[in-house]
């Protein structure tokens, strides 16, 4: 049985890792006042300028169910089943417009990740490496669902504004961060996103104390492929994350730059590394 391993872009891969992997990606939509782009099509750096003249974040539009089916449908058309991951329930509507589209079609199993980014892209990452071995997806679903419970993603903030605009931080929250120059660390727990830590000071400081206060609290991560994952940190930044990383012999280190869903709500210079911290599982 040919199985197709399908995500919604929030997962925030590269091109060469939808290849490698052979992922089929349907897009997020983001407005920008009366103009209208699928993820991929705007760059972030020009979300945050239109955020930062107009103060106020784009509106990031779910997958609705017609395009859903439409995306299901034309994959069916050279495999016999999909496995499609989405972005948390608890986030986005996509899970729920996807279960519904998924109804029209038989061996179309839909997966709630519980989580975001690319700590999404992990769990198909697993689920690729299945189909390798396995003909049953009902099985491979089985498997990927005992390790979400362990799927890692956390992500140091530079700007709580575009937290606050979008109704998760208070006024208070903001003033006190600014001024203390506190960076948050955001964590995707029971799919959803809440602050765990602070950290004070320059930002490649910051995320190097976060990088290693996150493999400290979770420390026994699967070495076979960690995520670091940004929205246009500076090269310092991402060369502090690359530092700690590099100490837990990790077998593979992607970097990523966030799309336009997670990088609208967290702002630039937000930086994460995402994991599965179960000790790895056998293929």
């Amino acid at each position: 049985m040919k199985i197709a391993i399908s995500l919604d872009s929030a997962c925030d891969i590269t091109r060469d890792i939808i290849e490698e992997y052979d992922f089929k990606i349907i897009p997020f939509g983001v407005s920008m006042g009366d103009r209208f782009f699928y993820d991929g099509e705007v760059s972030t750096l020009e979300i945050f300028a239109w955020a930062d003249k107009n103060k106020k974040l784009p509106k990031t539009n779910a997958v609705n169910t017609e395009a859903f089916k439409a995306h299901f449908s034309e994959i069916l058309k050279t495999h016999d089943a999909i496995i499609h991951f989405d972005i948390s329930s608890e986030m986005s509507s996509a899970y729920a417009n996807a279960v519904e589209a998924a109804k029209d079609f038989e061996n179309v199993y839909v997966i709630d990740s519980r989580t975001l980014s690319t700590a999404i892209a992990l769990e198909a990452i697993y689920a690729k490496k299945l189909t390798e071995k396995l003909t049953d997806p009902e099985k491979i679903v089985e498997l990927v669902k005992k390790r979400i419970p362990d799927t890692r993603a956390s992500f140091v903030i530079e700007r709580l504004d575009y937290l606050y605009r979008g109704g998760r931080c208070s006024s208070l929250a903001l003033f006190g961060a600014n001024l203390l120059k506190l960076r948050p660390e955001i964590e995707v727990i029971n799919g959803k996103m809440r602050s765990t830590n602070k950290f004070r000071g320059k930002m490649e400081d910051c995320i190097t104390k976060y990088c290693k206060a996150v493999l400290t609290k979770y420390d026994n991560p699967d070495k076979s492929v960690i995520f670091i994952t940004h929205s246009h940190a500076t090269d310092s930044m991402v060369k502090a994350a690359k530092d700690v990383v590099s100490e837990y012999g990790f077998e593979k280190v992607y970097e990523t730059t966030a799309g336009c869903t997670v990088s609208s709500h967290c702002g630039k210079n937000t930086l994460g590394i995402l994991f599965i911290n179960d000790g790895g599982a056998e293929i």
